[in-house]
């Protein structure tokens, strides 16, 4: 074999890549190797192989998935660095959303006070047609806005008024890096049709404690401590559980939204 061809071990010692490592990139495509010799099976790169084997272990610092370290890989260098960079300011973002949940958590004893605006009231038996989706956080507020305006023109569409409150629930804690369901709900009267993925449904009568979220908490980090306080104060009325998923209402009592809970009392 001429010295034109590197054997694998040679290879992953130049580009710093173990055997493993080597033996996955191949199995994936994104690394195959020049030429196997079919009756010992080794492997040989050729050295101009070297440069991709060396960006893709870079690239593979930085976490990045198989399947983007491919397409990264077969971009020309100006169209990676753009990637990248968009990439990065992603990674950036996140990190921030993430050190403002931490920041949330650390103060989220209620030194604002807003325990002390929580109330209680009964909530009658509500029909609403509503959407239930899975998303993060960071896509919450576009499912809210479209979902809204699909569900409105529904309404419209079926004769029926379509000025009634928003309704958004949260059947799990959902972050910038964990998703989980929501559903969104207009309330409506009379019949209407679902259609596509519109439902309708009743929201049985309930006692829901609530707080009318003040300005500059109705975004994160700061709604989180909404949610603590509602939760402080259940946590400090024995008779009084929590039953189901909370939810924001949207006009709020003389706030832009409320976070509620229902409860037994």
């Amino acid at each position: 074999m001429a010295r034109e061809h590197l054997l694998a071990g040679e290879f992953g010692a130049a580009a710093r890549l173990s055997p493993k490592a080597l033996r996955l990139y191949a199995e994936q495509g994104l690394l195959p190797p020049a030429w196997v010799d079919p009756a010992t099976g080794y492997r040989y790169y050729r050295p101009d192989q070297l440069p991709r084997a060396r960006l893709i272990a870079r690239l593979r610092r930085l976490g990045l998935p198989l399947a983007r370290i491919a397409a990264l890989a077969d971009l020309s260098p100006q169209d990676r660095a753009l990637e990248l960079r968009g990439w990065l300011h992603a990674q950036r973002c996140l990190l921030d959303d993430r050190a403002a949940v931490v920041e949330a958590v650390q103060g989220s004893s209620d030194g604002s006070g807003l325990a002390d605006a929580v109330a209680q009231r009964d909530v009658p038996v509500t029909k609403v047609l509503g959407r239930r989706r899975r998303t993060d956080s960071t896509a919450l507020h576009g499912l809210m806005n479209t979902a809204e305006q699909d569900i409105r023109a529904q309404l419209r569409a079926c004769g029926l008024a379509a000025d009634g409150p928003r309704f958004v629930f949260f059947e799990d804690l959902i972050t910038p890096d964990s998703d989980g369901y929501v559903e969104v709900a207009v309330a409506c009267g009379g019949p209407v049709e679902p259609v596509d993925d519109l439902h309708v449904r009743l929201v049985p009568a309930h006692t829901a404690v609530y707080l009318p979220v003040p300005p500059g908490y109705q975004s994160l980090p700061l709604i989180l401590r909404v949610y603590d306080a509602i939760e402080a104060w259940t946590d400090a009325h024995p008779g009084v559980v929590c039953t189901g998923h909370p939810y924001e209402i949207y006009p709020g009592t003389g706030s832009r939204f409320d976070v509620a809970y229902p409860v037994a009392v």
